[in-house]
């Protein structure tokens, strides 16, 4: 069938072989299946209001804008689509075409003629300007353009459209007929045939597309990679797709740049600039710019193509690369007097110098400017990123809400709905920062909320944007972190469907996924295991991955290994100045020094890693310090990590904390009196079964061993002997299940 389009639509405009630049002039031209749609539309004309219910027309209204603008299909396909909405209009439509692909060339002829009634008389059934109305003008137009010759061809091909539609039907009646186990089988290896090339019979079938069609291909298509990446078309597909249609318009440059977020899909560096480039190219090759900006459209087509190359380089991590080409799209911006490309300018200049003590004066000008010159877009995300420097800078949490607070004024003002995802994202982020896992969970769900009821109650695509992916993350850590891991599971779960591995923000789930399954293995004493997972995470993140070594190193007993490695990730995050990192090393360092029995090396870390947190606010990793501490000295402070420990901290941590207590409260009981020494042992006891329980939630065999030994050891001094043995048992099941330690159990925290 493409062939047939090629050679009646496409020779006029083709020189030696070559398409013209201009094939897209002709706005629309007759096709087999137009002249279906046209039958519909005839169709609902002669029915009418009465015959046709009042929700059938309402779906049969909503069904012409994709029918009209999108590429053809094949008759089995509309019949279905039409047969859904109003099945007695199906069938009717069904006939019509039967007749007239069945009958003479007359007839087809006779239908066209009949279409120009449509618009006659003083109640017309169809409005000239309306979308209907547009169509069928530019139908009838274009077949009275028709030479006999090609008049014929197109008879002929209808007929075949009929014809290939009537085989179809035919063997999928066979397959119904079919009552044999082996005749199933192959209806069903039959009906499989079918189903997988159906996808590139109907667009083969439909030959280029027309202007029209290929501006709602692209559009549809650059709408689901931005907001559902799941419902369009496989990056291998779509690529074909646009290879197709740029083989009849070389020229056309929105063509390229879907071809440049198609190749950004699968992150390939080479087809993405080429693709890009490609794209203002062929914006200055039609004149396209030059016709709505003047003799400035080619200016601005250069400082735009220099401006997007830069934000390419960037995402690629090519700093140097995207430095220049910023410097010439500045060097041009500046030259044409173009204060919206120097805001867009200035907004990437932060993204390359954020690592730079100035950068904060330059961000809080460029929201300045984007204010002054009417920019929200940009004014918003100047101040999302003012937000997260002045988090990690340590101001305090009432300051940054209220700025996201005039952000959000912004963004429902300007009706910026991307920008308030993100801004959600960002909340629930810094709650997370901050240690107040109950607000960040409370904001996760909010951005939940407000996606699930705009899906069902506007029927639009699911928003798989980043700041979703992030909050999914988020919220899949926040329960494993409380012993939630069947709930923790599901949430991945959900996160690979919305996000396959081959989309751009599978990496975020990725990285989550081996995060947790790494805890878990640790938990359960799987050291291996956890040492399996650090590549792929460092692979990921070379930052955690390199903790998480170091981590597992130290499990392992391999101090000084651990202690080496810990040290060089100190100095890197400390140049990166990623303070939460470096508290957490810190706090990795300090338990090196607890194994070795060297409490007081440990503690001047331990005191560092605290003013640390307390500077930055990072309220749980300084109740985790605190902790450390209270191991250190004594139970008089440990009354300060508590509360917030049992409030938002994760169920390990709730479990070293009654851990420690009761530590603690073994250790001051040595010196009461006896009747008071027993109250405060059995106090012991029962804060041990508490942190037990806390251990069981993340099945931490390991921490559970600890905690058996000391109850047994309590219940031998209290005199308890059938509560020792039991305690006794299970704690040689769990000893002779993990592996040893070098150090006595009571001291370890």
């Amino acid at each position: 069938m493409a062939s047939v389009h090629e050679s009646l639509y496409f020779n006029p405009m083709m020189t030696n072989g070559v398409v013209h630049a201009n094939v897209f002039g002709i706005k629309d031209w007759v096709t087999p299946y137009k002249i279906a749609v046209l039958v519909l539309l005839s169709e609902m004309g002669r029915a009418g209001g009465s015959a046709i219910g009042l929700l059938e027309r309402r779906r049969l209204n909503q069904l012409l804008l994709p029918l009209l603008q999108g590429p053809d299909m094949t008759l089995t396909r509309l019949h279905k689509a039409i047969d859904e909405s109003c099945p007695q209009l199906a069938n009717s439509v069904q006939i019509r075409i039967k007749l007239m692909a069945e009958g003479e060339l007359k007839d087809m002829e006779q239908f066209f003629d009949d279409l120009s009634d449509s618009f006659s008389g003083t109640d017309p059934e169809v409005h000239k300007t309306s979308v209907v109305g547009l169509f069928l003008r530019h139908m009838i137009l274009a077949y009275n353009k028709l030479s006999f010759s090609q008049v014929y061809k197109l008879y002929t091909a209808l007929q075949e459209y009929f014809q290939n539609a009537e085989k179809k039907a035919a063997a999928e009646e066979a397959e119904m007929d079919m009552t044999s186990p082996e005749g199933q089988l192959l209806g069903t290896m039959e009906r499989e045939e079918l189903d997988v090339p159906s996808r590139d019979e109907e667009i083969s079938c439909s030959g280029p597309l027309s202007q029209k069609q290929a501006e709602y291909f692209l559009s549809q298509q650059a709408s689901l990679l931005k907001n559902d990446e799941t419902k369009a078309l496989t990056p291998a597909s779509l690529q074909k797709e646009l290879n197709n249609l740029l083989k009849f318009n070389p020229d056309f440059a929105e063509a390229h740049y879907l071809s440049y977020l198609n190749s950004l899909r699968v992150q390939d560096v080479f087809s993405s600039t080429h693709s890009l480039l490609h794209y203002f190219d062929r914006l200055i090759l039609t004149g396209a710019e030059s016709k709505s900006n003047g003799d400035e459209g080619y200016g601005r087509s250069l400082r735009y193509a220099a401006l997007n190359l830069a934000a390419l380089h960037c995402r690629f991590g090519h700093y140097q690369q995207a430095e220049l080409a910023l410097q010439e799209a500045i060097r041009i911006a500046q030259e044409s007097n173009d204060h919206v490309c120097l805001q867009h300018c200035l907004s990437w200049l932060y993204i390359l110098e954020q690592k730079r003590s100035d950068s904060c004066v330059l961000l809080e000008h460029s929201v300045k400017k984007a204010v002054h010159f009417g920019l929200p877009y940009l004014a918003s995300l100047g101040i999302q990123s003012l937000v997260q420097q002045r988090a990690f800078a340590g101001k305090t949490a009432n300051k940054l809400m209220d700025a996201l607070k005039d952000s959000d004024l912004l963004h429902w003002k300007h009706s910026l709905s991307e920008l308030i995802d993100i801004s959600i994202a960002q909340k629930t982020a810094i709650w997370r920062l901050y240690g107040r896992s109950t607000m960040a969970l409370q904001q996760a769900q909010t951005l939940l909320s407000m996606n699930s009821l705009e899906a069902l109650n506007l029927g639009v695509q699911q928003n798989n944007t980043e700041s979703f992916a992030v909050v999914l993350c988020h919220l899949a850590e926040l329960h494993a972190e409380q012993g939630c891991l069947a709930a923790a599971s599901e949430v991945l779960e959900h996160l690979k469907e919305r996000f396959p591995p081959n989309s751009q923000h599978a990496q975020l789930w990725m990285l989550c996924e081996q995060k947790i399954q790494f805890g878990r293995a640790m938990n359960d004493g799987k050291y291996h295991v956890a040492d399996s997972l650090v590549t792929g995470i460092t692979a990921l993140n070379s930052i955690e991955g390199v903790y998480r070594k170091a981590i597992v190193l130290q499990a392992q007993n391999q101090m000084s290994e651990a202690h080496k490695l810990l040290q060089k990730l100190l100095v890197q995050c400390q140049k990166m100045k990623n303070t939460e990192m470096v508290i957490s090393v810190l706090l990795a360092v300090a338990e090196l020094y607890w194994r070795a029995s060297c409490h007081t090396i440990a503690l001047p870390v331990l005191l560092q890693a605290l003013a640390l947190s307390r500077e930055y606010r990072l309220q749980y990793l300084a109740s985790e310090t605190v902790l450390s501490l209270a191991f250190s000295q004594a139970l008089n402070i440990l009354h300060m990590a508590i509360e917030p420990i049992l409030a938002d901290g994760a169920v390990l941590d709730k479990g070293r904390a009654m851990f420690l207590v009761a530590k603690c409260q073994v250790a001051s009981a040595a010196s009461y009196e006896p009747q008071k020494k027993v109250e405060a042992l059995e106090s012991a006891i029962l804060n041990l079964n508490e942190a037990k329980g806390y251990f069981a939630k993340v099945d931490c065999k390991e921490q559970i061993r600890d905690v058996l030994y000391l109850q047994a050891r309590l219940y031998h001094m209290l005199g308890k002997a059938q509560e020792r043995n039991r305690c006794a048992m299970l704690f040689r099941q769990l000893h002779q299940e993990l592996p040893s330690r070098g150090v006595p159990l009571v001291s370890h925290f």
